[in-house]
């Protein structure tokens, strides 16, 4: 039986998650987030310390820090993580079509390499992996992103962007390489899932009077999500076009993709030994 934690990060409402094999003493992270301060270009761990701090208090080792996609909406932690807790850093295969086509948006040049070799790991769909005693299993969901996995662990699953709390819905396609219909049939793949599997979603955007909610299981999704129950495949795609021409592009997008695609590292240090993030002006 899985044991898993939750931690939600209210500026970017996304969350993060330790799942652990408590018998074993053995845990992974998902989904870490990096504090950053778009105004004045700072970062902080204090986030991200919080998790630490749970980890080390209970003892566990932690053997994964992983992620469920290159995230648009909030820096990854996942170096940072890394080197206070250990572990290998994972992400799905596809990455490296993400890196390609977020290489030639900012212009990065051939002193980036784009085939995934700054993760540890890419996980190929069906491909099974341990976190102590735990198997976990990585099913391919693309759709929000060409490259977003959600990792089956159990009678739980992370499901990243791909839905998010029935009364909220489903994430939006229309980044570089997004699909609504692709990511419909993702979708469709999770919820084919036993259903009272929690499925654990990357962010949660509740409505005035409600508190964040970290998961729904399968069954309450089949009936009650907003962007799917009742929709046939093509009412859905429809719908989710539509949708997504109404919506601003979320505020860290430029500065996250391009250190997300990093595996978290900053653009190395210029002359002056500062980092600098690019911003592409007049692309989107």
């Amino acid at each position: 039986m899985a044991t898993v934690l939750s931690f939600f990060d209210q500026d970017t409402k996304s969350y993060s998650y330790v799942v652990a094999d408590e018998r074993a003493g053995a845990c992974a992270v998902i989904d870490s987030v990096l504090d950053f301060d778009i105004k004045s270009g700072r970062t902080s761990t204090e986030g991200a310390d919080a998790l630490i701090t749970a980890v080390k208090e209970r003892g566990w080792r932690t053997e994964w820090v992983l992620e469920t996609h290159a995230h648009a909406d909030h820096l990854t932690a996942a170096p940072y993580v890394k080197a206070q807790l250990g572990g290998k850093l994972g992400i799905g295969a596809n990455i490296p079509t993400v890196q390609e086509t977020f290489r030639a948006i900012y212009n990065l040049g051939s002193d980036f390499a784009s085939d995934g070799r700054q993760f540890d790991q890419l996980f190929a769909d069906g491909e099974a992996f341990r976190i102590g005693g735990l198997t976990a299993r990585v099913m391919a969901t693309p759709g929000h992103t060409p490259a977003c996995i959600t990792y089956v662990i159990g009678d739980v699953a992370f499901i990243g962007d791909t839905m998010f709390a029935p009364d909220y819905g489903t994430a939006r396609c229309d980044f570089p390489g997004g699909d609504a219909r692709t990511l419909y049939r993702s979708i469709q793949r999770i919820l084919a899932l036993p259903p009272e599997t929690r499925l654990y979603q990357c962010h949660d955007y509740p409505p005035d009077g409600r508190a964040p909610a970290p998961c729904a299981t399968v069954a309450k999704q089949r009936a009650d999500n907003v962007h799917l129950a009742g929709k046939t495949e093509d009412a859905f795609v429809a719908m989710r076009e539509a949708r997504d021409k109404t919506l601003d592009m979320p505020a860290l997008l430029l500065p996250a993709v391009q250190v997300n695609i990093r595996a978290g590292a900053l653009p190395a240090p210029e002359g002056n030994g500062i980092s600098y993030l690019k911003i592409p002006v007049n692309r989107f």
